[in-house]
């Protein structure tokens, strides 16, 4: 490669943007003939609908009677006016100069609002209408001179008229005249774009002005659209798509594709890059140049048909990246259709703004900040995108990464840098997947979003950097950087707008990541924590004070009062009913910890998506990140163990997946907790079990001897019974598993995995599923298990999935509320941790748009005694714990609950690694937020 293949693209800008200096009399970028130099009389003024008008004319021309007359007041920014702001007297020439610092500040900030902006002001002398010129190209605004040229005598008489410029000196209007003839030929090379003069009283009288839309303004069509990707010169392949898509091909007697209609009225939008590199570019624009002409499209040009463009127009440009063979194939066509398509390139429009205002088709990108504006700079942009001055190991220019950034509600559809395949990022998507590379075509369907490519039929050109990149996961994109989680950061989610995440809990969950957290590539989602149910207090029927009321939670709640219950799920209940949530499913808690699964049809399916090394299937790890299991052995053997039973259930298939995403509870808890068993748990029931044998033995003892302790024994009795309850409780969760019991035993023996929910697979986020749906497809998982043990001849295989339970309860029916209530108690009299109760359908929004709490836990009355102590049942002690504040707990859920979400749906789009951690990275540094932990 040459240098000055290295830097074409870089030149290429350069070109267009000194085309655009020269070309300064056109009206819009895109216009198909140059507007003239200077209207005479014209009767009708054309003014784009986002411009900056400048009103030019001396001292009682009559500009503010025009101003008024044809424009908004609020349009109108007048220096008068303005120098009435800042010295209380619009005559004051001295505060000249703050007076036009407001006015200029007040158009810019109108302008970057999107804006038409009218100064009123007499902008005669040349240094005025520069700085407003100046403030049109800041803001990508086309300025617009309307002058209004009126003889001197009627601007003295109208003055005279005028109490406050009665007695304005006639050589101010004389100097004024002098100006305006000086000026008056030479606005347009000034850069205005429209220059539009009225000669007289009586034109400017008769003058109409006319709102001209941006040629970019095609807000109006709402699609269907069809967005193509980069075609470069592959005719056959875009046939091929457009076939796919739907379209019916209209071909010429010699048998070429002229046009392509689509019988439901579906419009193709192109990308641009329509040309060079491929077979056949004269046949590409044939057949786009006939939709476009028949109505059938839009196009948008690249920056390989504005050098195309310009070759045409007799510029000198370089034959290089594909150009020379487009010279070649336009040779062996006519002069007329040459003339066509030089024509048709001069007419495309940098870019559009379509349905709405919600979707934005060009070539290259374009930050939000350009959308529907018109100059140079922005048609650049459109063309070649920006660049960060580097140069990459293939001496191609560094793309500046603006998608990054973007946070625009529009969707940005664009093409020019292949990539291998299409994948949304912040609202935005690449359809450029090298096909003439020998990658694909691809169209994005709209608004369905859903996308469609046909395989390039062989590699036409040998690109000169590879079209696949390493990229982390899988997922192509950069690699993972410190500064997408280091610092404050704001996380754009889908479910709850912005959220904010503090620089400090980001720094805590950098280091829990950086130490402790598996493979990031196999992180992809960390679950949210959950709400707890409002304190029950059957002291005052609902809530404890300051806490949301549970309505009549006391009636559902029935024998309650009696049994000093800090948890209950009357509130869980009366909750979701306040919300407007009729069905709730009520889902059993069980007695492990929380685990995600990530397991891969086979290590070849998690090579492709997650880019993992040789030997790994998936990942088993804890809500913060950390693997497990210390041995990879385990971890393997419980994945190989639920792909088995996914072939069994037919998942794989049905799902069109080769992963599953699962939200699960592994068991026991002692898998993960012995450490805190031993040292916390457990060393509170052995001293317990030491002390107080030995101090009721003392009591009973003086009792026996007559002594008065019948109330300490009676105390003392009620601790040791609370004390044994305690180490009963956490008991529950612990016993022996795998290697821990006698030889010969199955591995997996003693381990239990959970699995409630399928988060996601391939290409889509399943959290919208109804849970009872969700838990269906789970119940298939350990059908297929059992059917799998029974097949087995030696019959020993102990089962390793394990059912969730559940109940469906009607929140309107006290009936169903009082099953529901019997059915925790049954769970929870053994001392089972609890049940979660969830919205039969997931992601639901309250009245006020808002997202309602996902699941509600509540927790059974003996599992409390390890969060809160073997004692917390004690009246006085339950008085004191019912006053628990809910609400940041209830937010962070809720948050976290989004980010979730967000994650999942960045996974499930294909996007780039760094993007999916953004997310999840969030939600751990959440975790760091100051809550009460036993919430």
């Amino acid at each position: 490669m040459t240098d000055a293949d290295r830097t074409e693209y870089e030149d290429e800008k350069q070109h267009q943007q000194h085309e655009d200096q020269q070309e300064s009399g056109r009206a819009q970028e895109g216009e198909r003939r140059p507007q003239p130099r200077a209207e005479r009389a014209p009767r009708t003024l054309a003014v784009p609908d986002l411009s900056l008008v400048v009103l030019v004319g001396a001292t009682g021309s009559g500009k503010s009677t025009f101003a008024a007359r044809h424009f908004k007041p609020t349009e109108v920014l007048s220096s008068d006016f303005c120098r009435g702001l800042v010295s209380d007297d619009e005559n004051d020439q001295g505060a000249s100069g703050d007076a036009f610092d407001v006015l200029h500040f007040i158009a810019g900030k109108r302008l970057a609002a999107g804006r038409l902006t009218v100064v009123d002001a007499t902008n005669v002398q040349s240094e005025a209408r520069a700085q407003l010129v100046r403030l049109a190209r800041e803001h990508d605004v086309l300025p617009v001179a309307i002058v209004l040229d009126v003889p001197e005598q009627v601007c003295a008489a109208r003055n005279a008229q005028r109490a406050d410029r009665a007695g304005l000196p006639r050589r101010v209007i004389q100097r004024h005249q002098r100006e305006l003839r000086r000026s008056i030929r030479h606005l347009e090379r000034e850069g205005f774009r429209k220059v539009h003069i009225l000669r007289g009283p009586e034109e400017v009288e008769a003058a109409e002005i006319v709102t001209e839309r941006r040629f970019n303004d095609l807000r109006h069509l709402t699609g269907p659209f069809d967005i193509i990707g980069d075609i470069h010169g592959c005719r056959s392949e875009l046939e091929s798509l457009l076939g796919r898509l739907g379209y019916a091909l209209e071909r010429d007697a010699l048998g070429r594709a002229v046009d392509a209609a689509h019988p439901e009225g579906r419009t193709a939008v192109f990308v641009g890059d329509l040309v060079d590199r491929g077979p056949d570019s004269p046949g590409v624009l044939r057949l786009v140049m006939g939709m476009v002409g028949a109505g059938h499209a839009l196009c948008v040009p690249g920056n390989h048909e504005n050098k195309l463009g310009r070759y045409l127009k007799g510029r000198k440009v370089q034959h290089t990246h594909g150009l020379a063979e487009t010279i070649e194939q336009l040779e062996k066509e006519d002069d007329a259709f040459r003339a066509e398509v030089a024509g048709f390139l001069q007419g495309l429009v940098s870019h559009y703004v379509l349905d709405g205002g919600g979707l934005v088709v060009c070539h290259a990108g374009l930050p939000e900040k350009y959308h529907g504006r018109t100059s140079g700079r922005v048609r650049s942009f459109a063309l070649y995108g920006d660049t960060t001055g580097e140069t990459d190991e293939f001496g191609l220019p560094v793309r500046y990464p603006w998608a990054e950034d973007y946070r625009g509600r529009a969707a940005v559809v664009y093409g020019h840098t292949p990539t291998p395949r299409a994948n949304w990022l912040n609202n935005t998507i690449c359809l450029d997947t090298g096909c003439v590379f020998g990658g694909a075509m691809t169209a994005l369907r709209w608004p369905e979003r859903e996308l469609v490519e046909v395989p390039a039929e062989k590699i036409w050109y040998e690109p000169v950097k590879p079209l696949a990149t390493e990229a982390p996961g899988g997922a192509d994109g950069r690699p993972l950087a410190l500064g997408d989680v280091a610092g404050r950061r704001i996380v754009e989610t889908r479910y709850m707008g912005r959220l904010a995440v503090k620089e400090e809990n980001a720094a805590a969950a950098l280091e829990v990541m950086s130490r402790f957290a598996i493979d990031p590539r196999l992180l992809p989602y960390l679950p949210p924590t959950m709400a707890p149910c409002a304190t029950s207090n059957p002291a005052t029927g609902g809530e404890t004070a300051g806490e949301d009321r549970g309505g009549a939670a006391d009636e559902a709640r029935g024998g309650a009062a009696d049994g000093g219950y800090l948890e209950h799920p009357a509130e869980a209940f009366a909750a979701y009913r306040a919300d407007g949530v009729r069905e709730v499913v009520c889902e059993e808690k069980h007695m492990g910890s929380r685990a995600v699964v990530l397991v891969c049809r086979d290590e070849a399916a998690a090579r492709e998506r997650f880019g993992v090394a040789e030997g790994v299937s998936g990942a088993l790890y804890t809500r913060t990140g950390r693997p497990f299991f210390d041995d990879r052995e385990t971890t393997e053997r419980i994945l190989r163990r639920v792909r088995e039973c996914a072939e069994r259930a037919g998942l794989w298939a049905e799902l069109e997946t080769d992963w599953l995403l699962l939200d699960a509870e592994l068991m026991p808890w002692s898998l993960k907790a012995t450490g805190l068993l031993r040292k916390q748990y457990a060393a509170v029931g052995a001293a317990s079990g030491a002390v107080f044998p030995s101090a009721l033995g003392a009591l009973e003892a003086a009792a026996a001897r007559g002594v008065d302790v019948a109330t300490l024994l009676d105390r003392q009795r009620d601790r040791a019974s609370d004390a044994a309850a305690f180490t009963e409780a956490y008991r529950r969760y612990c016993w022996r598993v795998g290697t821990e019991r006698p030889t010969g035993t199955d591995a997996l023996a003693g381990i239990r995995l959970a699995p409630f929910q399928i988060l996601a697979v391939q290409g889509r986020s399943l959290a919208g599923l109804a849970h009872t749906d969700q838990l269906a497809m789970i119940d298939r998982l350990i059908e297929a298990e059992a059917e799998a043990a029974s097949a087995e001849p030696d019959g020993d295989r102990t089962a390793l999935l394990a059912p969730t339970r559940r109940l469906v309860v009607d929140t309107e029916d006290e009936a169903s509320v009082a099953a529901g209530t019997a059915w925790w108690l049954d769970l929870t009299a053994d001392g089972g941790e609890g049940m979660v109760v969830k919205p039969l359908r997931a992601l639901i929004r309250g009245e006020d748009g808002r997202l309602i709490q996902p699941g509600i836990k509540c927790r059974g009355r003996e599992y409390l005694r390890i969060i809160y102590g073997p004692e917390y049942t004690r009246p006085e002690n339950l008085r004191r714990l019912r006053v628990r504040h809910l609400g940041h707990k209830r937010s962070l859920a809720l948050r976290e609950y989004a980010l979730g979400l967000e994650a999942l749906d960045r996974m499930a789009d294909g996007e780039p690694l760094w993007r999916v951690h953004e997310a999840v990275f969030a939600v751990l540094a959440l975790e760091s937020e100051p809550v009460d932990p036993r919430l």
